[in-house]
């Protein structure tokens, strides 16, 4: 049986232990509670919001994420590109993203704002419009990835291949331009 819950706070739960039950969650907070490598399959979140929580590892296949916040969770090695795409929407901000796969996703207008996205796969996803605002990008991968319009002044560490993805009007300060020139073995002094 699933549940509906709407307009309902979350507090402090660990549903590491007990599991969230599988359902249709509108405009609800969860806060400080703990999904690591819970299963959220099939789950439906709709301008939901998740504060200081840890969702590492949690399946995701099939789980619908409309207008959905993310702010100071731990979202370590999930599987987005495993989520249902209709209408996927996200905001994160001072997440941490490590090890995360977003492939093949259309995340247009997505702000991360102060995330780690260590080693995260962005591959084939489109990004455009998107800001990465003091977001650390090293290791993440850009693979046919659209880019244009993004917003990546403030980002570091990120190595993006110009030939390989979309970046017509996307941003970039001086000082992190070098991640665009990396294939081509220049020095820059």
């Amino acid at each position: 049986m699933e549940v509906y819950q709407a307009d309902e706070d979350f507090k402090d739960e660990n549903y590491a232990e007990k599991r969230l039950p599988r359902g249709e969650y509108e405009n609800c907070t969860f806060e400080n509670c703990v999904f690591a490598n819970s299963d959220l399959s099939g789950g439906i979140f709709a301008e939901c919001t998740f504060s200081n929580c840890d969702l590492s590892m949690a399946k995701l296949h099939k789980t619908t994420f409309r207008e959905v916040k993310f702010k100071n969770c731990k979202l370590m090695g999930l599987h987005f590109d495993d989520c249902n795409d209709f209408l996927i929407s996200f905001d994160f901000e001072a997440c941490l993203l490590n090890f995360s796969i977003f492939q093949q996703l259309k995340l247009k207008n997505t702000r991360f704002k102060a995330c780690k996205l260590v080693e995260v796969d962005f591959s084939g996803s489109d990004l455009s419009s998107s800001v990465f605002a003091d977001c650390d990008l090293s290791g993440a991968t850009f693979e046919n990835t659209n880019l244009e319009a993004a917003d990546l002044r403030s980002a570091w560490n990120f190595v993006i291949d110009p030939e390989k993805n979309k970046l017509s009007k996307a941003l970039f300060s001086k000082e992190n331009l070098l991640g665009l020139l990396g294939r081509y073995n220049i020095k820059v002094e």
